[in-house]
């Protein structure tokens, strides 16, 4: 089955259909129509997989989409030129320039945080590089990727846009197929897998990972608006998210009143009791609720820890006394736990954060320029704010992507089209001249050669 559908779609590519960029300008359309006009439906299966309120789940899965589909829309015939690049002097007469072509057929692999936005982001790039795609929706997340099974079947042709569902075992069968490209967000481990399978063919590959992504509250920090947002970034889908801040440094002398300030946000937010919450989301299955759960086991739980196995939710739940000795800094947490590490002078927290190299993203609150500049210098990471967390990968302007175990290559905007496409360079010489040094014999031509390649 997963054979035929592939030879499917490498013969829809072969068709040269893809390539044309009306027709791409075109399906970019139609997926807008297709996502407003389901609206209500995925909205509805967002939140009987995570709980995720209507506001939630278009603030973070529908809007995002329909703004990346936007944007691509109106850059993508600039995009798509060719590009004239400068030709040295050593090869006049000649122009040179890049053309972006399609990979072919790829694979985009989703997760179940973020399954709606997490599968159709990418496939945005996909559609806008001119590939056929197919879709691998997370099986945890059953009735978002319903919902997306029902949408491509119905907007577009199968050979050009196709979704696999299945769980492991699938999975293993996808990837023993040839891609063109592999699109992969999800954990490491998997991430690991990924490539693996992907270097039996040399497959290129992007892979959108995690890690423990640090939050850091300098002493000159805004206190009461960090934690304000802080709250927002970290509970947002209730911490199931990969750029979620994972635990917070605070400098000693502004702890309390950081803790303080986040507690009143809470319960702002969410209110005395957020496991009643309508507006906080739950966790996705089982087998994470009891992982988070066991990692607040011998812990110093100083807000929240509260839990409902029936409903899957773990209150908002902020953890002080942590070192890197405990469990819950082995992993990254992926839930509504917030650890707390304190540090004296701003050098420390680079060894703090060196601990967990290459995080997916940082978050620095501060009004000095001489720490803001030093911490981003200093320490390795994809990408973060200053001031803020999450909303960088909000911006099309902006490439989202990891380093190192966070991950490789980037997307949104642009960056989504360059990374579905490949960039061919050529130059085309003139026929009119033909200047001859560079053919043999090369008796008395060195010195020549030297002058023009100074």
């Amino acid at each position: 089955m997963i054979k035929d559908i592939l030879n499917n779609q490498r013969l829809y590519f072969e068709s040269n259909k893809t390539k044309d960029i009306n027709f791409r300008l075109d399906k970019l359309k139609t997926l807008k129509k297709a996502i407003v006009e389901n609206e209500e439906a995925i909205l509805n299966a967002l939140y009987k997989d995570l709980g995720k309120s209507h506001f939630e789940g278009y603030e973070t899965e529908i809007g995002i989409v329909l703004e990346e589909i936007n944007y691509a829309i109106k850059h993508l015939k600039s995009w798509s030129k060719n590009k004239k690049v400068s030709t040295p002097i050593t090869q006049f007469p000649a122009k040179s320039y890049i053309v972006s072509e399609p990979y072919g057929v790829v694979l985009i692999m989703a997760p179940w945080n973020y399954p709606f936005q997490l599968t159709i982001s990418p496939l945005i790039g996909a559609i806008a590089g001119g590939n056929c795609s197919i879709l691998k929706p997370s099986e945890f997340s059953v009735h978002t990727s319903k919902v997306i099974v029902d949408i491509i079947n119905k907007y577009f042709e199968r050979g050009y846009i196709n979704v696999i569902e299945g769980g492991i075992g699938v999975n293993q069968q996808i990837l023993e197929e040839r891609f063109d490209y592999i699109f992969f967000t999800g954990s490491v481990n998997v991430g690991k897998i990924v490539m693996n399978k992907a270097s039996k063919y040399l497959t290129p590959v992007t892979l959108e990972l995690g890690g423990k992504s640090p939050c850091i509250v300098e002493k000159s920090a805004n206190v009461d608006l960090s934690a304000k947002r802080i709250v927002w970034g970290k509970f947002l889908n209730a911490g199931q998210t990969c750029v979620a801040p994972d635990y917070i440094i605070v400098h000693k002398d502004i702890k309390k009143d950081l803790i303080d300030n986040m507690k009143k946000y809470i319960i702002k937010f969410y209110g005395n009791n957020p496991i009643e919450s309508v507006d906080y989301p739950k966790i996705i299955n089982k087998t994470h609720f009891d992982r988070l759960n066991n990692l607040m086991k011998n812990t110093d739980v100083i807000i929240g820890g509260n839990i409902d196995k029936s409903k899957l939710k773990i209150a908002p739940t902020i953890i002080d006394n942590i070192d890197h000795t405990y469990p819950i800094m082995d992993e990254e947490i992926f839930g509504p736990l917030l650890p707390i590490i304190t540090y004296k002078d701003y050098k420390d927290i680079i060894e703090i954060v060196k601990k967990h190299p290459n995080p997916l993203a940082l978050y620095l609150f501060t009004k000095n320029k001489d720490i803001e500049k030093y911490i981003t210098n200093n320490i390795a990471f994809g990408g973060g704010c200053i001031n803020d967390t999450i909303i960088h990968l909000a911006t099309s302007n902006l490439p989202f992507g990891g380093r190192g175990t966070s991950g490789m290559g980037s997307y949104h905007g642009k960056k989504s089209f360059d990374t579905f496409t490949h960039k061919k360079s050529i130059l085309k010489k003139s026929n009119l001249i033909d200047i001859p040094v560079r053919y043999a014999p090369y008796k008395g031509k060195l010195k020549l050669l030297k002058k023009i390649l100074k």
